[in-house]
């Protein structure tokens, strides 16, 4: 055997075992988020002020581990908003979401179609339907449609290969108001003061008005016109 075919063969090789333990690495990550246990709101803040100024890196990091599993991210952002209050509670909330929802775009990646969607269940067939051959607005409408949680989004948007631009563009621009009336809400809570009402009524309008949009874009007759007309 000559030397460029060994060197050719210890590549394919390191290639298979690297491979093989990516996956191995996925499927553990995934098993353990699945199982992980939210902690209480009052714990949560809890283990947050234990670490001082570096509470906002224990917290973005909560949250970006709860965004790839099937965990609401309600709570941390409810979290975010009584301890930061409403503008930096959004950055540190919204940064946790949009890191997780790329580690669980990658994650499906690495997977592949198959066992993704062996892991969403019940939502495979959703993903499916909503995502195959999906652009910025379908990846936008179906980030906002009332009932369908983020992480079979950002699997199913990486199992089928949606570009990476469109859905990290998609996710942020989708994601802020929901963010907003959330965090909103608990800096209301803690300080019910004018300004924090404002913010918390207007985030919440802007909600009711994509979920709106997400509905009419979504909807049978619209989703029958549109098929109709490729």
């Amino acid at each position: 055997m000559s030397s460029g075919e060994e060197r050719t063969r210890m590549f394919s090789l390191r290639s298979v075992v690297t491979l093989i333990l990516l996956i191995m690495l996925g499927a553990s990550l995934l098993w353990a988020s699945f199982n992980l246990n939210l902690p209480e709101p009052e714990e949560m803040r809890e283990i947050i002020l234990s670490y001082g100024w570096a509470g906002w890196l224990v917290f973005v990091g909560i949250t970006a581990a709860i965004a790839i599993t099937p965990i609401p991210i309600t709570v941390p952002a409810l979290v975010a908003g009584s301890l930061y209050g409403v503008i930096i509670g959004t950055l540190l909330s919204l940064s946790g979401v949009m890191i997780g929802s790329w580690l669980g775009y990658w994650l499906a990646r690495l997977l592949g179609q198959r066992l993704t969607f062996q892991l969403l269940g019940r939502h495979s067939d959703i993903v499916q339907s909503y995502l195959s051959d999906a652009g910025f607005w379908a990846v936008f409408t179906v980030r906002v449609m009332p009932g369908l949680p983020y992480w079979p989004v950002n699997y199913g948007a990486g199992a089928l290969g949606i570009g990476q631009y469109v859905f990290i563009s998609a996710t942020f621009l989708a994601s802020v108001p929901g963010q907003i009336s959330l965090v909103s809400l608990g800096a209301f809570a803690v300080n019910p003061s004018l300004f924090y009402g404002i913010i918390l009524v207007v985030a919440w309008v802007a909600v009711l008005i994509l979920t709106w949009i997400s509905y009419r874009y979504w909807s049978p007759t619209k989703r029958d016109t549109g098929e109709s007309e490729k």
